[in-house]
């Protein structure tokens, strides 16, 4: 059975992009160290050249391996135009979307919409087989939780405040108790946390 972990980096006071998606410091850490994070040369092409510290990629590493399939929100899809349907971890990649797909876009890939966080969730699983569904945060991540669909939460954590942005959590206003975290990995300018969701 597959694990849903609910996934992003993150600034010390809960946001993920500010008010424009604008990332700023957030991803330096994957440029700052000598390790590949990602050595498959397609992927390295369709994404940045990776290369994180030594105790990041012992971390981060083996956590996108395990990863069998990707849920993304529209919004992140449209920012990034999907990956061009290539995730950077796992094999499959799902959005949630009250959108249909795009006319034209990448017609040989096997990327399902979907206007349901659990159906999508459900998919994602099967797909992912007793792998990781990785579930972006924001407003998909946070629905899902509410949902009860998340096992556990990781954040890459950087030491910077935005101030205002989009929330990790996105609109969650409800309380949701998490175990103490499982996981503590200090890195180069990013702490890396995994919380299990307490039932």
């Amino acid at each position: 059975m597959a694990t849903v972990i609910m996934h992003a980096v993150v600034s010390v006071d809960g946001f993920i992009a500010d008010e424009n998606d604008d990332v700023g410091p957030l991803f330096d850490w994957y440029f700052n160290g000598e390790v590949p994070l990602v050595e498959d040369e397609a992927l390295e092409r369709n994404h940045a050249p990776f290369r994180v510290g030594r105790r990041s990629y012992e971390y981060t590493g083996p956590f996108w391996n395990s990863i069998g399939a990707t849920i993304q929100g529209r919004h992140l899809f449209d920012l990034t135009n999907g990956w061009e349907a290539e995730p950077p971890a796992g094999e499959h990649l799902l959005v949630v979307s009250h959108r249909p797909k795009p006319d034209g876009w990448h017609p040989e890939a096997d990327v399902p919409f979907f206007d349901d966080v659990a159906a999508a969730v459900a998919e994602a699983k099967r797909r992912a087989g007793d792998r990781v569904v990785a579930v972006c945060a924001g407003e998909v991540g946070g629905r899902a939780l509410e949902l009860g669909l998340v096992d556990e939460v990781a954040m890459d954590v950087v030491p910077v405040v935005f101030g205002s942005g989009k929330r990790y959590f996105g609109s969650v206003d409800t309380h949701h108790l998490l175990e103490d975290p499982d996981v503590v990995v200090q890195g180069n300018r990013v702490l890396h946390l995994r919380y299990r969701v307490r039932r």
